[in-house]
Order: structure tokens, then sequence, then C-alpha cells
């Protein structure tokens, strides 16, 4: 078998060119064949193409002649039909009156609109009953469509909505965009007026305090050491009030007259030094104040 089969592809491979020649001949007829390099894979590409085509025209042939065969049968059929009409019960189509012609038209091209193989009653209804179903599945085919298509336009309309909503929330972020950037530049100028007049003023403030210090004034009067006397009077004060606030227990403390006294005594004096301290600083700041707003 092994044998036989590379004997068979010896020899198909060996008739090949002739073949491809020969198919070539005859598909271009009188007309010149297109130059082709002529090498093994072309001849091989354009065998297996002869090979193909010589199925397919088999195949159509074979088509032809079953069609040709149906088509003998068909005609003897009819021509049965016929002297069984015209020989055994008279009739013929001649015989037939305009209607009755126009009736017989209407049932073969009832027929051909079915597409039956006759115009027996049976395969009316079939076909009938066929074209019903298909029309059933038609309409509900149809019906499901609508559905579809009315559920597209409601998301349709609902993008359309949201769309618009879309637009007119740009609109109103890009107008409100517009008014925060003028906004923005507003604030920007402003800070950079005020960062400029702060820049005018520590150089005036600069300026006026090298000049009192030309004329000897005390840096202790300066805006700075005032501020730092007034943080200090602060933290002086609190701690004032913290320290009655230690004294209050001592009010309600028991008879013991020597403890108590040296305790409040303690107390008075310490507390009697913060006053002074503060009254001090209170004074300085009282006597500077007259002194600078003079400047």
């Amino acid at each position: 078998m092994i044998v036989t089969l590379r004997q068979c592809q010896c020899r198909s491979a060996a008739a090949a060119p002739t073949a491809v020649t020969s198919w070539l001949k005859k598909f271009f007829g009188d007309a010149p064949i297109l130059q082709y390099e002529a090498n093994a894979q072309t001849i091989d590409i354009l065998y297996e193409l002869v090979e193909n085509n010589e199925a397919c025209e088999r195949d159509a042939e074979l088509l032809i002649d079953d069609m040709n065969h149906m088509a003998a049968s068909y005609q003897e059929e009819a021509k049965y039909l016929e002297a069984l009409l015209t020989k055994h019960l008279g009739f013929s189509i001649t015989s037939l009156s305009q209607e009755g012609t126009s009736y017989l038209n209407e049932l073969v091209n009832t027929a051909l609109t079915l597409e039956i193989k006759d115009t027996s009653l049976s395969s009316f209804v079939t076909a009938v009953n066929d074209m019903t179903w298909e029309l059933c599945e038609t309409e509900s085919e149809n019906r499901e469509l609508e559905c579809e298509l009315t559920t597209i336009k409601k998301k349709l309309t609902a993008a359309l909505v949201l769309e618009k909503q879309l637009q007119e929330d740009l609109k109103k972020t890009e107008e409100d965009l517009e008014i925060e950037e003028a906004q923005t530049k507003s604030r920007s100028q402003n800070l950079n007026f005020l960062q400029n007049k702060s820049e005018d003023f520590k150089t005036r403030i600069k300026t006026a305090e090298e000049q009192l210090a030309a004329i000897g004034l005390d840096q202790s009067l300066m805006h700075q050491s005032l501020v730092d006397l007034s943080e200090e009077l602060s933290t002086l004060e609190k701690e004032v009030k913290s320290l009655e606030k230690q004294l209050e227990p001592y009010y309600d403390l028991a008879p013991n007259p020597s403890l108590v006294k040296v305790k409040i005594e303690e107390a008075k004096r310490e507390l009697d030094a913060l006053k002074a301290e503060v009254a001090a600083h209170v004074n300085k700041l009282a006597l500077s104040m007259p002194e600078s707003s003079k400047f």
C-alpha cells in the first residue's frame, strides 16, 4: 500500500506540470498565459488549484444533471396530467374561461410563492402552516425588538437628560471658576499690596529706630522692648493670680498661730514682691508711653 501511494504521488508530481499547462491554456483560451516562475512550489500551488477547480466543475456537472433529470421528470408528469385531463376528462387549458384561467394562474403563482412541489391541498395546508408559524416567530421577534427599542429609547432619553444636566453643571462650574479666578486675582493683588505696605512700614520703623538711637533714646523704650515688657507683665500677672489661688486654702486652716503666721508671712512677702515688680513694670510702661508718642 505504501509503495502504491508513493507511486501515485510520483505520477502526480510528474503529471502536475502538464496538467497545469493544459488547465492554464483552457482557462485563458486565446489570451496569452501570464508569465510565472515555474518552480516546485508554484507548480504545487497551481496543481492544487487545478484539482480544486476540476472538483468544483464535477460537482456542478452533477448538480446540473440532477436538475435536468428533475426537469425531465416534471415534464413527464406534466404531460401525463395534461393527457389525463384532455383525453379522459375532455378538459384543456384553452377550454377554460378567462376567470378560470385567472384562477389557475393565481393557483400556480401561489404554489410558486409558497415554494411547494405541487398544488395539492395538503401541500398548501402544510405551506400555510409553515408560513403561519414563521409569521408568529417573526411577530414574536418584532415584539422583542420593540421592547428592546423602547428600552433603548428610555436609556437614550435618560442619557440625553444626563448630558444636558452635565452641560449645565459644566457651564455653572466654568462660571464659578471664572468668579473664583477673579477673586483669587483680587486677593493676590491685595496680598501684594499688603506685603508692599508691610515692607514699607518695616523700613520706616527701622529708619525711625535708627533716628531715635542716633539722638540717644534708650533701647528699652523701643517698640520691640515695650512688646517684650508687655509680655513679661502678662506672665507676672498670671503668676500673681496663681499665687493668690494657692493662698486661698490657707484661709480655712485649723488654729495653729505660729505655723499659720509663718506661711502667711511667706506668701505675703512673695505676693508683695510680685506686686512691686508688676508695679515697677507698669510705672515704666506708663512713663515710656508718653515719651514714645512724641516721636
